[in-house]
């Protein structure tokens, strides 16, 4: 199992996988399934170690503050259009104009 993983982890994972296999699907495609739902898992419960891409940063701050990454994620919460290819600039110009 991979590093930082819990028991639990590794029991949801297993049961995943197990799930899968019993539906006919085919081992490798099981083993992700289960390892992307379990990651998942991990990520939305805060367990993750890389957290530059996750959250949407201090909500006492203004936009200026806060990274790119982070007004990705609020614009992708209030469902704004185009937000991928928008720079922060163009982010925060986006968000200010709702």
């Amino acid at each position: 199992m991979p590093k930082g993983w819990s028991k639990h982890d590794e029991t949801m994972y297993e049961a995943i996988k197990e799930s899968n296999l019993d539906k006919g699907m085919d081992e490798g495609r099981a083993q992700e399934i289960a390892a992307r739902t379990v990651n998942k898992n991990r990520r939305l419960e805060g367990r993750t170690p890389n957290k530059h891409t996750q959250g949407t940063g201090n909500p006492n701050s203004g936009y200026e503050d806060r990274t790119r990454d982070e007004l990705y994620n609020i614009a992708k919460q209030k469902k704004i259009p185009g937000r991928s290819k928008m720079d922060k600039q163009e982010l925060m110009e986006a968000l200010r104009s709702l």
